[in-house]
């Protein structure tokens, strides 16, 4: 189970976080575009890791456990990464806090339905909002400095960034919002006994 490929590609993602860290920190156009690199490549492994699982007939309950668990160690590190290290653009800030709280909000509303044995699916704007958020934070990775490690040193990383920040930060309102309704219902149903 813990040597399955699918579960491998899961807590690669975890490891994957210091290295990024440590990236963000050195700073400068090698570091950036390695960094970007890195947290690309553990965005990669969030989509293979599910597919190959099915695939395989691999699905275990530690995959299925430690998979939300990656994803939002990822995203979260590297959003206080980007804040500590000031490299979001004038008001960033502000998406940040809405995608942090809102990944709290639906970790404690999964944690709290799955002991009344009621699961809380992923929805497909929830997937939309992952791929925008991801890109955004690759985008601000990445930087003005480690686009010119590839000749894209023109292009204005951090507005492009930010801007799908706030655009996935908006889906992040809404998602929550759904979840927030879903888990609700459940908590306000009539009691059977």
């Amino acid at each position: 189970m813990l040597t399955d490929l699918p579960n491998i590609l899961t807590m690669s993602r975890i490891g994957a976080i210091p290295v990024l860290v440590l990236l963000v920190a050195i700073g400068g156009p090698a570091a950036d575009f390695l960094a970007a690199l890195v947290f690309t490549a553990a965005g990669i492994t969030d989509y293979l890791d599910g597919k190959l699982a099915r695939e395989r007939l691999q699905l275990s309950d530690f995959g299925r456990m430690l998979d939300p668990i990656a994803d939002k160690l990822l995203v979260g590190a590297t959003l206080m990464a980007l804040v500590g290290f000031a490299r979001l653009p004038e008001g960033g800030i502000y998406p940040a806090i809405v995608i942090m709280l809102r990944e709290i909000l639906v970790s404690g509303l999964r944690e709290f339905l799955a002991e009344v044995r009621v699961g809380l699916p992923v929805t497909k704007l929830a997937k939309w909002k992952t791929g925008l958020q991801m890109a955004a934070l690759g985008l601000l990775l990445l930087g003005r400095d480690g686009a010119h490690v590839i000749a894209l040193g023109w292009l204005p990383m951090a507005w492009l960034g930010g801007t799908l920040l706030w655009a996935a930060a908006a889906l992040t309102l809404i998602t929550g919002w759904d979840y927030w309704l879903a888990g609700l219902r459940h908590v306000t149903a009539p009691k059977v006994t």
